[in-house]
């Protein structure tokens, strides 16, 4: 892949505290939402020329570390997937209480930022390696396009992959929903609003309240039993935008919906669904940023790595499956490897205003990863590892 640049190597000192606590607040201070992610990728190749990785910004700029192996034949590399990009809105970079503020906190520089950490750690140590490992900080993941992630897909066929997303330090994150987003618009010769006929706004409505219904339908056939786990197996529907309009001669009603897909979901049909209800309507519809669902076994040679890390730092690790999309979705079906997100933070407190990371938990999570990593990078794959 073409690059803008690549810094050299050097020796990597020895990493503290408040090194990690600097790196982060200085990712946080550079405000990047989607489209907007060069300078901190560049930045981030400045701060840590000083240390053991090969550093790149890429054509589409993705920050890019890899810390080589020291061995002459390595094995597949372990991809570390964080995201640069955070969701609009600027939020004033302050340390309070032992929590630092900031827009991405914890979606998801908190995670990229544990990733750099943990690696550096790991440069630092005497043990060999007998695999790379890379940290890729993507571009546009917030955005429909996972532009970043898309652009690595050729680049590597690893042999593990760890998303950077907050499952909180205890817990990993094993599958994401997937994700169809639509535009509807339909349109209305003008009339007096004493008149019978039916407005545009009225039809936007009744689509709606279709495909509301066909949603409770499809889960009163195939969602799980209720509770937590029947969320993550639901077809669920949102209502994002509502407009209309007029100019005189015609009224339009436009609406924007996203569905969160359960895995096995079948996407064309909901999609021609869609387009049969809108032309029975005279509308139209535009699906996009279709994502398929994943899910991830609660076994294997990297969850239990993680496992054993977590227990070592005295935790009992929980396993969490996310109603919303990640790059998982992305590159899952493409690499085909043991793949789990992990990361500090609530992610409750994901795209609010009230962002924020604990800074021990951020630390407690370096600490996971150094142990997780150094297992997995000295140990082959098994035959087995690949899904």
């Amino acid at each position: 892949m073409t690059t803008e640049h690549i810094l050299a190597e050097s020796a990597s000192p020895t990493r503290t505290l408040g090194d990690e606590e600097a790196l982060l607040t200085g990712m946080l201070q550079h405000y990047t939402p989607s489209g907007a992610e060069r300078a901190l990728s560049e930045w981030l190749c400045a701060r840590l020329s000083a240390d053991a990785l090969r550093l790149e910004v890429d054509a589409v700029g993705n920050f890019i570390a890899e810390l080589p192996a020291t061995i002459e034949t390595p094995e597949p590399p372990i991809v570390l997937l964080g995201h640069l990009d955070t969701v609009p809105g600027n939020i004033p970079v302050r340390r309070e209480d032992g929590r630092l503020y900031g827009r991405g906190a914890v979606d998801a520089k908190g995670s990229l930022a544990a990733f750099i950490a943990a690696v550096l750690g790991l440069a630092a140590s005497a043990a060999p390696r007998c695999r790379p490992v890379i940290v890729v900080g993507a571009v546009e993941e917030e955005a429909a396009t996972s532009r970043g992630a898309r652009a690595v897909l050729a680049r590597w066929r690893p042999a593990y992959t760890i998303i950077g997303e907050p499952s909180g330090a205890d817990a990993l994150t094993l599958g994401y929903k997937g994700r169809l987003l639509v535009s509807y618009r339909v349109e209305r010769p003008a009339a007096h609003t004493a008149r019978p006929e039916e407005s545009a706004c009225a039809r936007g409505v009744a689509f709606w309240q279709a495909a509301q219904q066909m949603a409770a339908d499809w889960n009163a056939s195939h969602a799980a039993p209720k509770g937590s786990a029947s969320y993550f197996a639901a077809l669920m529907p949102s209502l994002r935008a509502i407009n209309s309009g007029s100019d005189g001669f015609t009224d339009w009603c436009a609406l924007e919906i996203g569905y969160r897909l359960p895995p096995g979901y079948d996407s064309p049909m909901l999609e021609a669904w869609l387009t049969q209800q809108a032309r029975a309507d005279g509308a139209q519809v535009t699906c996009r940023g279709a994502e398929v669902a994943y899910q991830g076994p609660r076994h294997g040679p990297l969850v239990s790595a993680f496992v054993r890390a977590m227990r070592a730092e005295g935790m009992v690790p929980a396993f969490k499956l996310k109603t919303g999309t990640s790059d998982m979705n992305v590159v899952a079906p493409v690499w085909n490897c043991p793949i789990l997100a992990y990361g500090p933070g609530d992610s409750s407190l994901d795209h609010t205003p009230n962002e924020h990371i604990d800074l021990a938990e951020y630390h407690l999570a370096i600490s996971v990863l150094g142990h997780a990593l150094a297992e997995l990078v000295s140990a082959p794959a098994h035959k087995g590892d690949r899904r």
